[in-house]
Parts: C-alpha cells; structure tokens; sequence
C-alpha cells in the first residue's frame, strides 16, 4: 500500500468525496451527481463545521453514513431571524406561498435564502433561518482520495 493510499482525511488535505445529504424522512437535501465528486480543502468552509467533522480519520475507499443532531449541523431557528416585509417589496410575477424559498440579497450583496412562514394581507413573514435549522440530517459520505498539501 502506498503511503498516499493510507493518508487519513485531516487538516493539510484535499479531499475527492461523494455524499448525499438526507433528512430522516429520507428526502435527499444535496449530493453530488453521478461521476461528479466534490472537492474541498479542509477547513476550506465548502462543508459546515459539523460535516467537516465526520470526515476526520477517514481514508480513500471508506464509506459512512451519520445522522447529526441540529446543533452540530444548522443549528436551530432563531425567532430573530423572523421578518415580516411588506407584500409591495416582492415582485408581481411572484407566486408567494407558504414554504417557498427566495433568494434575497443582503446590503453587502450577499444571496440569502428566506422561507416564507405566512401570508398577511398586506405582509409577509420571511424566515431567514438556514432552511435546514433544527433539523435532524443523514450525511453518507464516500472518501475517494485524500492528498496532503503544502500551504506554503
């Protein structure tokens, strides 16, 4: 065995992944597609904190699956994070409905997710939690190579 085959996933490393992330109810959330594996640098912020985590210790060919509690995951809602907005600030051709995501940009530009939670005659409550805060999430993930590299 050589010694990049026995590399172990950790901090200085570039690691080749496919994943599925799932809710328990076994709705898929993101994967990467067939023949299309992601490739992230530890530390990198492509994964929160707490997927990153599970891939610690891993080595190329290995496989596992892990249900993460919300708070190593998204977190839970924060009632701060509810806004109610004028129905005049959304777009005509905008069908609002409960349980629909919009992008909405921030001051510095930024793209946000908001999910609207209700529907006024004049308001609309958005929730600008991550989509997935308080939820319970499956992470499969499958290591296809993991490389040391130089930060110098």
């Amino acid at each position: 065995m050589s010694k990049i085959e026995s590399l172990c996933v950790g901090e200085n490393c570039e690691v080749l992944l496919n994943f599925t992330l799932s809710l328990t109810d076994g709705t898929v959330v993101d994967a990467t597609e067939e023949n299309e594996p992601m490739r992230l640098y530890i530390g990198d912020g492509s994964l929160i904190e707490g997927l990153e985590q599970t891939l610690y210790g891993m080595k190329a060919g290995e496989r596992q699956c892990v249900t993460i509690d919300p708070r190593d995951a998204f977190g839970f809602p924060d009632e701060t994070n509810f806004h109610e907005m004028p129905r005049s600030e959304f777009a005509d051709d905008i069908e609002l409905q409960v349980g629909l995501i919009i992008g909405f940009s921030t001051p510095s530009g930024e793209e946000i997710p908001g999910t609207i939670r209700d529907l006024k005659a004049d308001t609309v409550l958005v929730d600008f939690n991550h989509p997935l805060a308080g939820r319970e999430i499956i992470f499969d993930v499958e290591i296809l190579s993991v490389r040391r590299i130089n930060l110098n």
